[in-house]
């Protein structure tokens, strides 16, 4: 009986890892749907699951655009918590800071520099933490990375 338990939770992870999806505000409406992503890390706009309607892919470590795969088309490098402009690693090139759980500008940490902080599946503006500040609500973890594309809108 424990082993069904595990499977059961293991289906339920790789079927939560295929659901993700970023909606605006509060709302989980399939019509307040910004974008959602596949097991693959394919970033679609809305309910589209068009090739052409790829907004960006993301392979866990880089995001790149459209359906490109190429390490030329790198948009943006996520290490170390910081993610940088194209495949850049260099400190001057950092674009943002996630930290706690908040992302801050730049190579920043300190509390006037955040740019948002998620908590419970909600993106809230700035510092703040009340119902009227939620800028999106995901249906699952999402990575910071793909939380910055989407509240940036490159």
């Amino acid at each position: 009986m424990k082993r069904i338990g595990l499977i059961l939770l293991l289906v339920l992870n790789v079927a939560w890892a295929y659901a993700q999806k970023i909606y605006l505000g509060r709302s989980t409406y399939s019509s307040d749907l910004v974008c959602h992503i596949d097991g693959d890390g394919r970033i679609y706009k809305g309910q589209e699951t068009f090739r052409s309607s790829v907004l960006a892919r993301f392979d866990g470590t880089s995001l790149y655009p459209g359906n490109s795969t190429f390490v030329s088309d790198i948009l943006l490098t996520w290490r170390d918590g910081k993610i940088y402009k194209g495949r850049s690693t260099f400190e001057s090139d950092v674009v943002a800071t996630w930290r706690d759980g908040k992302m801050y500008a730049g190579r920043s940490t300190f509390s006037a520099d955040v740019l948002f902080h998620y908590s419970q599946n909600k993106v809230y503006r700035k510092n703040e933490s009340f119902e009227s500040s939620v800028l999106l609500t995901t249906s699952a973890s999402v990575h910071p990375l793909v939380l910055y594309l989407v509240f940036t809108g490159l």
